[in-house]
């Protein structure tokens, strides 16, 4: 009789070790990856579009410019080889913008193994999360219920959807923050000195990406400090100083200053001169009066949809949920479920105490996201009777975001249009004849553009501004530096700009100055033009 070949005895290990529980498992893993794609493509029809005609240079969002330059000015160059800025401000050290670069390093990744075009932020957000919830149900291995519960949630939850589709790092946060989660959830249940080293790496990569993301440093830390007593807690003091010492480096040497700090720091000021009960005054008052502000736009998020109090109306009911089963799993002796929905809810709290000493209210509640994404997840995974909790997220979610959620800029999704492409083409073509990127001594200021926020029309005295026409910006060759400046800073520095291009609204007061001082236009369309500055 003819013995089996090796081949034939590993494909029958394998259908061995592949047994009956491990496929039900990946069956329910495949079903879940299925989720962000069709809700792209549902999103996407709802609107009247399709995921193919999501077009980054018809958004209004322009932070979405900065990070896609930059990418392709690393992918190009290895950095970018003008300065990104504002108010032609520019980083110690290479050319980026305010924020940490680190964040972008997963569009690195697929930039060199797919390339970077316009598409390539919509589709790569897409397998990241799509990779994510893959993950995240290996780890964690849901019930058919807490599966649906899952899929159900993940589509209320819009922004999961909204930030798919378009070029803002979010949904890498969201897809890192996701992993770890899952993680930290089989390492409660089974720990290995291998899982807490991942988590350790997982969270210290968060925290160079985000600074207030060093909250999930303290999950792998306490277990650590568990299981090692005094050396647990030297190495976690150890890598927990180092992953925030790399991002102050990163944010001193690789960051431009932005128009404004980008964290409220004065309430500190007293605890750093020794006023201690001065400081605890101070910090308790501005907590008092900036969290009015945070339940007024809460109120009116409830009332008309505003994005900003939408946000907060949701995480507030997260972290009164999390709560809620943290208590309920005490009584009930769930010690690991107690752990796990304890410290979550700790770092909602936390990151809320921050939001209220530190951050601008609107800009702030973007970075809340990252936290209800991973919300969502833990939510649908406990384990209730009737699985209220997550009826009364998922009907919160359709109710701010799909039934009062009408605010364009927020929940809009943008598709090309003839009158933009026909722009991006006339412009493609005048950046190609006219910019030659200087390889000497870069990064450098004859690599950069300053794109002016606004303008008012000539003659018009204190007339309404006009936003300039930033997606032309896309058009620029790779490797340029974008500055964007205030029309004040522009008007006041205009015969000392040190970029070398100027973007400026047409038939505005500034182009008026332009002609006058003599410099040379590259182009104009009807909306926009650009000047030489020297």
């Amino acid at each position: 009789m003819e013995k089996p070949s090796e081949r034939q005895n590993f494909f029958k290990k394998l259908w061995h070790w592949w047994n009956r529980d491990r496929r039900i498992l990946t069956l329910k893993a495949g079903l879940a990856a299925l989720l962000p794609v069709l809700c792209c493509m549902a999103a996407c029809a709802a609107q009247g579009g399709s995921l193919s005609q999501v077009y980054l240079p018809a958004s209004e969002w322009n932070d979405e410019l900065f990070y896609y330059k930059q990418v392709e000015g690393i992918l190009s160059h290895g950095y970018p080889q003008g300065y990104f800025g504002f108010n032609e401000s520019h980083a110690l050290k290479l050319s980026f913008a305010a924020w940490s670069p680190v964040l972008v390093w997963p569009w690195l990744l697929y930039g060199l193994v797919a390339g970077w075009n316009l598409m390539a932020p919509i589709y790569s957000n897409i397998l990241f999360l799509t990779l994510a919830l893959l993950a995240f149900v290996l780890l964690t291995n849901p019930g058919w219920k807490q599966l649906g519960l899952l899929a159900l949630l993940f589509c209320c939850f819009m922004p999961y959807t909204r930030y798919m589709l378009c070029g803002m790092p979010e949904i890498i946060c969201f897809s890192v923050l996701i992993v770890y989660w899952g993680l930290l959830i089989r390492t409660v249940e089974k720990e290995t000195a291998g899982k807490v080293a991942l988590l350790f790496l997982l969270g210290g990569t968060m925290t160079l990406m985000r600074p207030y993301l060093i909250l999930f440093l303290l999950g792998p830390s306490w277990l650590w400090i568990r299981r090692h007593r005094a050396a647990g807690l030297a190495g976690s003091l150890a890598v927990t100083a180092a992953a925030a010492g790399g991002y102050m480096l990163i944010k001193h040497d690789l960051g431009a200053a932005y128009f404004t700090p980008l964290f409220k720091t004065e309430w500190l000021s007293p605890f750093l001169q020794g006023h201690i009960f001065t400081g605890l005054r101070g910090m308790l008052a501005k907590i008092y009066y900036e969290g009015r502000t945070f339940l007024a736009l809460t109120l009116q998020g409830l009332k008309s949809g505003l994005a900003e109090g939408a946000f907060f109306a949701i995480f507030l009911a997260m972290l009164l949920i999390l709560l809620w089963q943290f208590v309920a799993d005490l009584r009930r002796k769930k010690k690991k479920q107690a752990l796990l929905n304890g410290y979550l809810a700790f770092c909602f709290f936390s990151m809320w105490m921050a939001l209220l000493l530190m951050y601008k209210m609107k800009e702030g509640s973007k970075h809340l996201l990252t936290f209800m994404a991973v919300g969502i997840l833990a939510i649908a995974l406990m384990e209730t009777r009737f699985y209220k909790k997550a009826v009364i997220i998922g009907a919160l979610c359709i109710y701010l975001f799909w039934y009062q959620g009408d605010q364009p800029g927020d929940y809009r999704i943008y598709f090309a249009n003839q009158e933009r492409i026909e722009q991006l083409a006339y412009w493609q073509q005048v950046f190609a004849e006219e910019m030659v990127l200087q390889e000497e001594n870069p990064p450098n200021f004859d690599n950069s553009v300053i794109w002016t926020f606004n303008d008012v029309p000539a003659g018009s005295g204190d007339g309404e501004a006009v936003l300039t026409d930033w997606q032309i910006l896309y058009a620029l060759p790779k490797g340029w530096g974008i500055s964007c400046c205030y029309r004040e800073y522009v008007e006041e520095h205009l015969e000392q700009l040190q970029s070398l291009y100027l973007t400026i609204p047409a038939g505005g007061e500034l182009q008026r100055s332009c002609e006058a001082l003599g410099m040379e236009q590259v182009g104009q369309d009807g909306r926009v033009c650009v000047y030489r500055t020297r």
